[in-house]
């Protein structure tokens, strides 16, 4: 098996960093020009800073600060992944602090980012969630922690934005990735992509709606590429689970299998996700395994958070509230005469990440059972 690394994202070294083209209005960051692959483990990243070009970012209408809230993990590269994401992020835009921050797992939490706000004179605050898809965390947890801070200090005003969600940007990431795992380096026995299965991974949710943006996204990829097939996948909670997906991947018999997690940055799960293709690949060694990493500091997320960043100074966040099982259960208390409607923000949810602790959802006919349920 081959952990695939891509040279794509960025670093915080002074040297991809240009001074004379950084301002709101132009912000712009020195990028790799060219992303390459290069077969290393997962938590190496090359750095290529003798090919650059300028990211551009929209100016802002408004100076207000942002509060970046990622989800946390005990693992320290994930941890400071977030915050160079931070960082890079306010380098190209210098005219308002961002702070990083981290709903749990490590510091520095919600709390503290809020309190670091109001030192700095700001009780006008916009708030991004560092999530890929709208589940718990970014329907109860970090609303949840945001209303704590309102009643320490009763002044301050947030403004929540969206997730990160299905955007073009992001399909394009994938699809450059992709790409690169065609060329003679990166194929060298020329397996076509008819002969290849794509494998793609989830985290994994208690939320049904989530899951299934994961599976919305997998297609979205697939659509077009030339693939075999794409199977989807999830590291924990809902299914089929990774070991499942290798199996619906080898029942089409490739001679290769593209194994996509989906994750913005390392941790915990990252490490589960590559030492199981390792095992993989031990179980069947005719059939070629790639891993490409997680998105890490890309060019396009910046872009993305940039647009999030705007939509909540311009009063455009739309959640997808249709389908959540949270409004669901509300509107049936409603029809029952005693609901309060649907409240994504103020609702107590507790929640736990004791990876030692059994799982609840281990057997599919008891996740079955509990999912539509609302905590």
């Amino acid at each position: 098996m081959a952990f695939i690394q891509t040279s794509d994202t960025l670093t915080t070294q002074a040297s991809l960093l240009n001074p004379s083209t950084v301002s709101p209005a132009t912000a712009s960051l020195a990028t790799p020009a060219k992303a390459t692959l290069t077969k290393a483990t997962v938590n190496s990243a090359p750095d290529d800073s003798s090919l650059v070009q300028p990211i551009k970012l929209a100016a802002l209408p408004i100076q207000r600060p942002l509060l970046m809230v990622g989800h946390g993990t005990r693992n320290p590269k994930g941890r400071q992944d977030l915050i160079d994401f931070a960082k890079i992020y306010h380098q190209l835009d210098p005219s308002r602090p961002v702070i990083p921050c981290f709903l749990e797992l490590t510091e520095p939490s919600i709390q503290v980012g809020v309190d670091q706000c109001i030192e700095q004179g700001y009780t006008d605050i916009s708030v991004l969630p560092i999530l890929l898809f709208a589940a718990r965390h970014n329907k109860f947890d970090v609303t949840n922690e945001l209303d704590r801070a309102k009643k320490r200090h009763p002044k301050l005003t947030f403004h929540y934005g969206r997730h990160f969600g299905i955007t073009p940007a992001i399909l394009d990431l994938w699809k450059a990735r992709l790409a690169l795992l065609d060329t003679p380096e990166n194929n060298p026995n020329g397996i076509t992509r008819e002969e290849t299965t794509l494998l793609f991974i989830g985290r994994g949710s208690s939320d049904p709606d989530a899951n299934g943006d994961v599976c919305k996204l997998a297609r979205m990829v697939w659509e077009g590429s030339g693939y075999q097939t794409v199977e989807t996948c999830f590291i924990g909670i809902t299914h089929p689970r990774l070991e499942e997906g290798f199996r619906r991947s080898h029942f089409y018999q490739p001679k290769r299998i593209i194994v996509l997690p989906y994750f913005m940055f390392t941790g915990v799960l990252m490490e589960k996700i590559g030492a199981i293709a390792a095992q993989q690949q031990a179980l069947t060694p005719e059939v070629e395994i790639i891993t490409l990493p997680e998105m890490g500091i890309h060019p396009q997320l910046l872009q993305v958070l940039r647009d999030r960043e705007i939509e909540t100074q311009l009063g455009q966040v739309a959640m997808n509230c249709e389908a959540c099982k949270f409004r669901l259960a509300a509107k049936e208390d409603t029809n029952h005469g005693h609901g309060h409607g649907h409240h994504h923000g103020h609702a107590h949810h507790g929640h736990s990440h004791d990876h030692s602790a059994p799982d609840p959802y281990a057997q599919p006919e008891k996740y079955h059972q509990r999912i539509w349920q609302v905590p």
